[in-house]
């Protein structure tokens, strides 16, 4: 079956309840010794993206295993302006406030998730009070509003930002999307430079995925090369890395890592999980909005990962990390999109109520096999 979004939502609000009950000494046991950050330590920094749940529950076993294992933290979703800015007179700030406590408090790279982006969008983000489409004007300043109020929030505190999301169709130029329909592809510049003037200390990158893709990285490296022309202030490019255990091309991502690096740009491997389970169709991309038909041959491994899967996984992983390793000097940070493999968002995307293992913890929060034979390369 399809999943609504608020099915979705409320799928993903009962996985994190669950998280909730695990034993606290499976957390503690994973946060002993030293942790991924360390065996990476002069290398990259090492993230992770922590979701609201995780962040609004008290859970001091679950915090001193983030402490321990990363140095970098990305907020999963409560940072995208709907649901940091549902509606031009309402904020929510409790959780980003106790995300950006925590990475301060531990001397995190803290990357904030996102400030433009097509999806997500608050519900009324694109019209004005009468539900009309906004003009050019209007949606600059409102976009110029929302960043400088976001952005100038946690000033000083916030490392960088991903200041555009997913603002290119794959091999076909520009995503038609509401901000390119009504401002023009120049909103990119836009969004870069009122970031900067409330933040100049802040990093600020564009992130997407399928950044393998050889028309996506032309098009990018171009609007890179024209933006440095034009004294736009982007300092990197994030490479989401949502893979599997077949795809994509391990050449095409490293011949990105190079383009971007050629450019001047800092890479950032910004959304790392491996999908261990068949794919539901050709597509391997990262919009929310596409969605495919549940089945149980898609959903093999409930009971838990053969052996011979688990190998594959851990081997994908280590393919992934000697590339990164190659180009150390090229990326600035790893950054897992969630923890633990119960709080991904793989277990609902693209198909709803699977069971994957994509991270480098299991459901309780025990490194895996992969964490092991990453860690060796270090050894």
């Amino acid at each position: 079956m399809f999943l609504s979004r608020r099915q979705f939502i409320r799928n993903s609000a009962a996985a994190y309840g669950a998280m909730a009950l695990l034993k606290s000494r499976a957390v503690s046991r994973a946060a002993e010794g030293t942790g991924l950050k360390d065996a990476f330590k002069g290398d990259f920094y090492i993230g992770t993206a922590i979701g609201g749940q995780n962040m609004q529950e008290s859970r001091p076993e679950y915090l001193a295993l983030l402490a321990r294992e990363f140095n970098a933290i990305t907020m999963e979703n409560n940072m995208k302006w709907g649901v940091v800015h549902p509606d031009e007179d309402t904020w929510n700030w409790a959780v980003p406030d106790k995300f950006v406590d925590f990475g301060v408090k531990h001397n995190m790279y803290i990357l904030g998730h996102n400030l433009v982006w097509h999806s997500q969008m608050a519900r009324n983000g694109f019209v004005d009070k009468d539900g009309r489409e906004l003009s050019r004007d209007a949606m600059l300043k409102r976009m110029q509003n929302h960043i400088a109020t976001l952005v100038g929030r946690y000033k000083g505190r916030v490392t960088a930002w991903d200041a555009v999301n997913e603002a290119v169709d794959e091999d076909r130029g520009w995503r038609k999307s509401r901000w390119f329909n009504i401002i023009g592809e120049d909103f990119m510049d836009y969004a870069f430079n009122f970031a900067h003037e409330v933040d100049p200390g802040a990093e600020l990158l564009y992130n997407d995925y399928n950044m393998h893709n050889p028309g996506k990285r032309r098009f990018v490296v171009d609007w890179v090369k024209g933006a440095l022309k034009r004294s736009v202030p982007v300092s990197g490019v994030g490479m989401q890395g949502h893979v599997g255990l077949d795809y994509p091309d391990i050449g095409e991502f490293e011949k990105s890592i190079a383009a971007f690096a050629g450019t001047g740009m800092q890479v950032h491997i910004t959304e790392m999980d491996v999908d261990v389970l068949p794919r539901a169709r050709q597509q391997t991309g990262a919009e929310i909005s596409d969605r495919a038909r549940y089945s149980e041959d898609l959903n093999p491994y409930v009971d838990g990962l053969p052996p011979e899967v688990e190998k594959q996984l851990a081997d994908r992983y280590v393919e992934f990390f000697k590339l990164f390793l190659k180009y150390r000097d090229s990326i600035r940070r790893i950054t897992f999109w969630g923890t633990g493999d119960g709080e991904s968002w793989k277990n609902y995307f693209p198909v709803g109520g699977r069971t994957n293992y994509p991270l480098m913890f299991d459901r309780e929060y025990k490194r895996k096999a992969c964490y092991d034979a990453v860690v060796a390369l270090k050894k």
